[in-house]
């Protein structure tokens, strides 16, 4: 049984509309496997609880009946990203049928979302993006490509699609800068440290990309691409993550390092170290200082934890 008092054994089998929905989701917006069988669990556990309710009509469904549902599913313990995550192909679905002229209201205009509190990025320590980078040894190609990888993720705070998305003619080794694309093709112009600047020119160089460009060019882009795959085509968003994981794996960091992980670490140690919050803002290309402010938290987390652990009087305050 579940906290609705139905039972979730029951078969139960979506409308037509909700099947309809998925197709939809499916041919029209592109949706994954993935994402349509996790809307299909979402929406069989909503049609379960509209049955027990005595409802088979989608269409008589009102904006109070969604807030009981709410109700439910907290009632079930589920965390506040949980509940929303299980409403997001409910109102979608409502929705849905009122686009498509199968409804006259959509019950789920005026609902407020649960409030899911705003975590705090986790950043490596120094000493780990140390590790991190040491594990990358070698002098062959895929070495040079990858510790240029990690070494420019690390040092500039790019996006993922950022450092794919990197041409020859974005960068200015000479003067230590690139340029970056942000979201909504937004230009920036970011500093590049040495660390990067010299791994950057180990894999520009003939022994490394040199050696993965192709006789002939697949796509005119690909010529420009500053970081290539094994076939000589531009490395795209997976292949990057790839990199990353492989890496992250050796040094230790299995199910803790994503790319985006590395961009916070970037954020959090300038922090640390005193960077002012406006210009880490546009370093990272954050059209908000708000939410550069988030890595604020995480460094006063750091000061106060390393404050407990070494001050004297902290210690005995914690007795």
């Amino acid at each position: 049984m579940i906290a609705d008092g139905s039972d979730v054994d029951t078969p139960v089998v979506l409308p037509v509309e909700a099947e309809d929905f998925l197709v939809w989701l499916g041919a029209e917006r592109g949706r994954s496997a993935n994402t349509l069988s996790a809307y299909r669990r979402d929406l069989l556990r909503y049609q379960r609880w509209n049955l027990a309710e005595g409802r088979d009509d989608l269409r008589s469904v009102t904006e109070a009946d969604l807030s009981r549902y709410v109700d439910v599913l907290r009632a079930e313990g589920r965390a506040p990203a949980s509940v929303t995550r299980a409403l997001v192909p409910v109102r979608s679905l409502h929705r849905f049928l009122v686009d498509e002229g199968l409804a006259d209201k959509d019950p789920a205009t005026d609902m407020e979302m649960p409030r899911v509190p705003k975590g705090l990025p986790k950043a490596l320590t120094e000493q780990q993006v140390s590790r991190l980078l040491e594990v990358v040894v070698g002098d062959d190609p895929a070495a040079r490509r990858d510790r240029a990888i990690l070494e420019v993720l690390y040092g500039t705070g790019l996006r993922i699609s950022e450092l794919a998305g990197l041409s020859l003619s974005d960068l200015d080794l000479d003067a230590a800068l690139l340029r970056a694309y942000g979201k909504g093709s937004k230009e920036r112009v970011v500093p590049v440290g040495s660390f990067a600047i010299r791994a950057l020119v180990s894999w520009l160089d003939d022994g490394g990309r040199g050696c993965m460009v192709p006789e002939h060019w697949k796509r005119r882009d690909d010529a420009d691409a500053v970081f290539l795959n094994s076939r000589g085509g531009r490395l795209s968003r997976q292949g990057v993550w790839a990199v990353v994981r492989k890496h992250g794996d050796r040094a230790g960091l299995a199910g803790v390092l994503t790319p985006h992980v590395l961009r916070h670490s970037c954020a959090t140690h300038l922090l640390d170290h005193g960077a002012d919050v406006r210009a880490v803002q546009e370093l990272l290309g954050h059209a908000s200082i708000s939410t550069t402010q988030i890595y604020t938290l995480v460094s006063t987390e750091r000061l106060q934890q390393v404050y407990r652990e070494a001050h004297p009087r902290a210690r005995l305050a914690d007795r």
